[in-house]
């Protein structure tokens, strides 16, 4: 266990490896109910996170969540969150360390038809990840789990109690967070535990977390993206939509569009090592980037990691070097996800 932004966390249950390939191969229990929870309502809440936010907030259907961004006038980057849409409100699912700054951040640009509460004391969060997940869940439900697909969700009941069964993840595969109150979700984790014994689900912790959306390229705050960073070096370009409605940071990052730097890209060890946070990425003795996150991974049986890269050395297959530790090693820029096998679209 260790403290993390205010909680106390597992690294590990039975070991990051086999929390890791339980994940990959069956099925992995999170709980994250530390993650932050604000819903956004009032007849202003649809253009009020359409300007605070870099998606396109309007494209959002009821039952459909929505991954994206808040970024600061300069086009750094705030926190990413996701958006869901109920009928009535909005609920923003936050980092647990941005999570007053966020809110603060919100209330700072609140217009009197906007209203916003911080309800994450009334939620629990844990997240059922893996190819078998949804076989599991559906043990502890009468709701058809088929019919969510991916970045839905349904507000539905899970052995008597009534919360949100979302279609999202952290891992790349199959899998769904559920959100209920507090007092429920302990039992919930026990009756899914048991439903998955046969199946060989275990409880994984930060560290199999960590792993598994490193293996997807999937970004970290705090590490791959922050208020130094925008979307658009940072392989976000995809949820930022510059032609919407005008929203925050937009001019900045049109301007930055067209004077790109440098690019967060994905790299492999060709060398026996382990990349980590910090390292200096080289090419012909010429430092052209810093490493944001780096691990062993348990599915490559290699090292990988994710780092900033100067245009115009930012090309797949280009081969860098890495000072770990005082000594260059090998490395080659890849295609992302490291991983190309997961069921997160199953």
């Amino acid at each position: 266990m260790i403290p993390f932004a205010g909680f106390s966390m597992p690294v590990q249950y039975n070991g990051i490896v086999s929390e890791h390939e339980s994940v990959r191969n069956a099925s992995g229990l999170f709980d994250v109910s530390h993650m932050g929870e604000i819903s956004i309502s009032g007849s202003g809440a649809e253009s009020f996170l359409n300007l605070l936010t870099i998606n396109d907030v309007s494209s959002l259907e009821i039952g459909y969540a929505q991954y994206t961004a808040m970024c600061m006038n300069d086009g750094g980057i705030i926190d990413d969150i996701i958006i869901y849409k109920y009928e009535d409100y909005f609920m923003l699912v936050t980092n647990a360390a941005n999570h007053e700054k966020d809110l603060e951040w919100l209330k700072s640009h609140q217009s009197q038809d906007v209203f916003i509460n911080d309800i994450s004391h009334t939620i629990g969060l844990i997240a059922i990840q893996g190819p078998k997940s949804r076989e599991i869940l559906q043990k502890c439900t009468s709701e058809d789990l088929s019919q969510i697909e991916f970045y839905n969700f349904i507000e539905g009941e899970i052995l008597g109690h009534r919360g949100t069964i979302s279609r999202t993840g952290y891992t790349g595969e199959l899998g769904f967070e559920l959100y209920f109150n507090p007092e429920s979700i302990t039992n919930i984790w026990d009756e899914v535990m048991n439903a998955g014994s046969s199946f060989g689900i275990q409880p994984a912790g930060l560290g199999a977390r960590d792993t598994l959306r490193m293996e997807m390229m999937y970004c970290l705050y705090g590490n791959d993206i922050n208020e130094d960073t925008h979307p658009l070096e940072a392989g976000l370009g995809w949820i930022t939509k510059m032609k919407k409605t005008q929203f925050i940071g937009q001019d900045s990052l049109a301007i930055k569009k067209a004077n790109l730097t440098r690019r967060l890209l994905s790299f492999e060890m060709t060398e026996r090592a382990i990349p980590r946070k910090g390292n200096l990425i080289y090419s012909n003795n010429e430092q052209i980037g810093i490493v944001t996150s780096g691990t062993q991974s348990p599915s490559l049986k290699k090292g990988i990691g994710l780092g900033y890269i100067d245009k115009p050395h930012d090309k797949i297959g280009q081969s860098i070097e890495l000072d770990i530790r005082g000594k260059r090693k090998e490395a080659i820029i890849v295609k992302p996800p490291f991983y190309k096998n997961g069921t997160g679209l199953n």
